[in-house]
């Protein structure tokens, strides 16, 4: 295995319903050392977020709220070669770490790695939805930031990191970065199906395309925001 010094950067919101299973999908690669550190950035949550976080061993580091904000705080504050920027609602399938080094091996330092998105639903409206994902990032090199992350810290300096978006900074980022700079890591980022659950499988997608596609045309960031909850 490449030797990596890896901070992981999880900006969390209210989050202490999912931040256990993220956190707990980190422990193995935290316990062998592959993962340096663990900060969570957070912007102010008012639930058990940061006793779960602090009961864990994450640095925390209080944030704007945003996860644009909150996710440069937690690059600013990290102190190691590459940077992983995961979601609190995510958890890293087993055997990340293997599939995590053999990117940095292929890549040399020059690509950013994301991973295979997934849901923890076992319905066939899950599994589409991650077809039409994988679809979007082939065509399109248009990962979300539910995908994780995997960057070299010279080549976020490099693009300037994270913007104080409140929204789409996960596009930002990935457009910055470019095609050539973009690669997917063969292991899965399994993340809480709930929202999709809770707003259906075609609402939900439909509206982030929407979203999408209103960013594109540069409608202001905070109107898309009021769009976005």
């Amino acid at each position: 295995m490449v030797l990596l010094m890896i901070s992981v950067v999880i900006p969390t919101l209210d989050a202490a319903a999912t931040l256990p299973r993220c956190l707990d999908s980190l422990a193995s690669a935290q316990a062998s050392g592959f993962v340096e550190e663990v900060i969570v950035a957070d912007g102010g949550s008012a639930d058990a977020t940061i006793a779960l976080a602090d009961a864990a061993g994450a640095r925390i580091v209080r944030a704007e709220r945003g996860r644009g904000p909150q996710l440069a705080a937690g690059a600013d504050a990290a102190r190691e070669d590459w940077l992983l920027f995961l979601h609190a609602d995510t958890a890293l399938e087993a055997g990340w770490e293997q599939a995590a080094a053999q990117f940095a091996a292929q890549s040399h330092g020059a690509c950013a790695g994301y991973f295979r998105f997934a849901l923890d639903d076992s319905g066939t409206a899950a599994r589409r939805l991650e077809r039409l994902v994988a679809w979007r990032c082939r065509w399109f090199a248009l990962p979300y930031g539910d995908q994780a992350l995997l960057i070299p810290r010279p080549l976020y300096d490099l693009i300037g990191g994270y913007r104080p978006l409140p929204l789409m900074e996960d596009v930002d980022v990935a457009r910055r970065l470019g095609r050539r700079r973009l690669a997917g890591i063969q292991c899965r980022a399994v993340t809480s199906a709930e929202r999709f659950r809770r707003e259906g499988y075609l609402r939900r997608p439909a509206r982030n395309l929407t979203i999408l596609a209103l960013f594109a045309c540069r409608v202001p960031v905070r109107i898309l925001s009021t769009l976005y909850r």
